[in-house]
């Protein structure tokens, strides 16, 4: 996941490969509760491993559920319809999937509680769910604003005898979390009844087609009433498989059908979801061919692929009734601006009552990419830049909302070819949390336009930190080139081949398998880190380097670090030699007395013997062998930020680079 402050994503060409889809937050969760309910061991296959799941999982504990998980498995021992724990506060983050059917159930159940959130979780309406709970004789109260959580539950007396009346077209988690609390005193027939059209209709399809995999079997008159039979009781069905999350399907078949596919693939592939799903987006599928994606599907999975010129591409604008997709809808406005013509969403009203108000949301992001856009109280119409020069772009900000940081990372197809920057990128850990690492795994963008930072300077300049903190702060990979150099000298000693034998350095230079992973260096998949960092490493690198067979050998492997989303690159020829295009040059430094002390206090640290002209001695032989040296000298790019840290402290010289960088962006 990408715990960045921002994320800049550079311009994408083409796309390619397959897609495994993390599980369903709609049906993990439900499921989650439905096993905690239940009489018997439930093991939970292919659960989602997101925010909004551990917030349910970490409840289900506080109220004294037995949960054992490994990675996306879970095996919960069902408490039987009865509580073991009375009084408890439980915290529900932004996760309405947990907040809304724990609220019914332990309203129901009895006991004291209090529900709370983060503080979109307290702006999101439940005075109508609070409302039918009451009508039950449910004891609620309010904490902040009337209609709003945090809540306090206690002990009421229940009324089952007159019909629960609940409005439908607030949000479709209210009816739902009634649905799955009222089995649990269902002493007799229990009838809901839904005042208005009710949205959102496909969750509560999955809501009844896993309350019936639990035993229970909801009898319904049409969207207007549904009973609960008398005597109902959660039976675990013993093991259950959540499916992939069709709404997260969206954002790759979208891909799929806007981008161009990398050669010697066909299009995108999607595992996980198919044409047997329960979940109502899937129903994207249809949404999407009629804005031209061909699409074809089996049981468990989707292909995607882009059509031809005026047979598909560009995409064909749409006038759709999306009740039946409202969380996949968002990602058809981020298709709308690759369409011909005037795209209309409607019947959304369920947008304004999610993480955000995703309608004014939509709209305002939508217009930084220069198109126009009118929101209504139910609907959005979105007309997209008139030509690849009238887009623009911006810094999108996500509202904390992860349905929005990955709508518009498809906006990085842009015609105009800009990057597209997508604030708080960590939110998408609600659902998806490596949504873009498995973007950039299938997206290809051109090599110029993958950013590079390059850091060059001398030994013990604090190049290497200072490189990995800034790759750290920007989200990209990291190259270390002097650990190449490093490596190289260290396995071909190993090897028994003399560092003076250019060419067998070189040899082992070319399948070095290597993998850098913050500071620490990996060779083979063992830590090298060490060894490779000593003073006779720093020398023997050195001399390896001083081969030009070694370098030309490195080069290609150094290119290779150039992937998706960027890369900041230390070394001492990164800017002049391995990657002169790069966007930003920077030429570190500091005098060799500093430099000295610096080295001096690290080797001390570690408890080797040294001295401190020692240091200094052999730092001013190395900078005069690397400056001189035929092979690449050590000397700054030309367009070369200088940079010099003598008197810097290594946070005041990242937030240094940080600046440089944001200044040469178009954000």
């Amino acid at each position: 996941m990408f715990d960045v402050e921002y994320l800049d994503i550079p311009p994408l060409a083409k796309a390619g490969g397959t897609v495994r889809l993390p599980g369903s937050k709609s049906i993990s969760n439900r499921v989650l509760l439905l096993a905690a309910l239940s009489h018997g061991k439930t093991t939970v296959h292919d659960v989602l491993v997101s925010d909004d799941t551990a917030v349910m999982l970490a409840a289900l504990k506080q109220l004294g559920c037995s949960v054992q998980k490994n990675d996306d498995t879970v095996i919960i021992e069902g408490l039987g319809g009865q509580l073991l724990t009375k009084k408890a506060s439980l915290f529900m983050g932004n996760a309405g999937t947990a907040m809304r059917p724990l609220t019914a159930a332990l309203a129901l159940l009895g006991g004291e509680f209090e529900l709370s959130g983060i503080p979109r979780m307290h702006e999101r309406p439940i005075g109508d769910l609070v409302d039918a709970l009451r009508q039950l004789g449910c004891g609620i109260d309010y904490l902040g604003n009337e209609g709003f959580p945090p809540l306090r539950l206690y002990p009421g007396t229940l009324k089952l005898d007159e019909p629960i009346r609940v409005r439908g077209d607030v949000s479709s988690q209210f009816l739902t979390a009634l649905l799955m609390a009222l089995p649990l005193v269902a002493v007799h027939d229990i009838r809901i009844e839904v005042i208005g059209e009710l949205i959102s209709r496909p969750y509560i399809e999955i809501t009844l087609k896993l309350l019936k995999r639990f035993g229970i079997d909801v009898q319904s008159e049409g969207w207007e009433r549904f009973t609960i039979p008398a005597g109902s009781q959660y039976q675990s069905p013993g093991e259950i498989h959540v499916e992939g999350d069709a709404s997260s399907a969206s954002y790759f078949i979208a891909l799929g059908a806007i981008a161009a596919p990398t050669k010697g693939q066909k299009g995108i592939k999607i595992l996980g979801v198919g044409a047997d799903s329960i979940q109502g987006d899937i129903r994207f599928v249809e949404a999407a061919r009629m804005m031209g994606a061909h699409i074809d599907s089996t049981a468990n999975s989707l292909r995607i692929s882009r059509g031809k010129p005026g047979e598909g591409w560009p995409l064909k604008a749409i006038d759709l009734d999306c009740n039946h997709i409202p969380d996949a809808a968002m990602t058809l406005a981020v298709m709308a601006l690759y369409a011909e013509g005037t795209t209309v969403l409607r019947n959304i009203a369920s947008w304004r009552v999610k993480e955000t108000d995703r309608i004014a949301a939509m709209a305002c992001e939508l217009r930084k990419f220069g198109a126009t856009v009118e929101e209504g109280a139910d609907y959005i119409r979105i007309t997209p830049p008139a030509s690849p020069s009238a887009w623009t772009t911006g810094a999108i900000h996500t509202y904390d909302d992860h349905r929005v940081a990955m709508c518009f990372s498809l906006a990085a197809f842009n015609p105009a070819q800009l990057p597209v920057r997508i604030l708080d990128p960590k939110c998408v850990a609600k659902t998806f949390p490596d949504y873009f690492e498995a973007l950039f795994a299938v997206t290809e963008a051109e090599n110029d336009h993958i950013p590079v930072i390059c850091i060059d300077g001398p030994t013990a300049s604090g190049k290497g930190t200072l490189a990995a903190l800034a790759a750290h702060r920007l989200g990209y990979h990291y190259l270390d080139s002097g650990a190449l150099y490093r490596l190289s000298a260290f396995a071909a000693a190993q090897a028994g081949i003399s560092l003076d034998d250019g060419d067998g350095v070189a040899g082992i230079a070319r399948t070095l398998p290597v993998r850098f992973k913050g500071e620490k260096v990996f060779l083979d998949g063992k830590d090298v880190s060490d060894a490779i960092r000593t003073e006779a490493a720093g020398m023997a690198a050195s001399k390896v380097s001083a081969h030009p067979q070694v370098r030309t050998a490195l080069l290609e492997l150094q290119h290779g670090f150039r992937c998706l989303p960027g890369l900041v690159a230390d070394g001492r020829d990164m800017g002049t030699v391995v990657f002169p295009g790069a966007q930003l040059k920077i030429y570190l430094t500091a005098s060799a007395e500093h430099r000295a002390e610096r080295r001096y206090k690290q080797l001390i640290s570690k408890g080797n013997s040294a001295t401190l002209a020692g240091i200094q001695q052999d730092l001013e032989a190395r900078d005069a062998r690397d400056m001189s040296r035929k092979a690449a000298p050590l000397k700054p790019a030309d367009d070369a930020k200088l940079l010099d840290n003598s008197y810097l402290s290594i946070e005041n010289s990242v937030d240094q680079v940080i600046d440089w960088w944001q200044g040469s962006r178009p954000f």
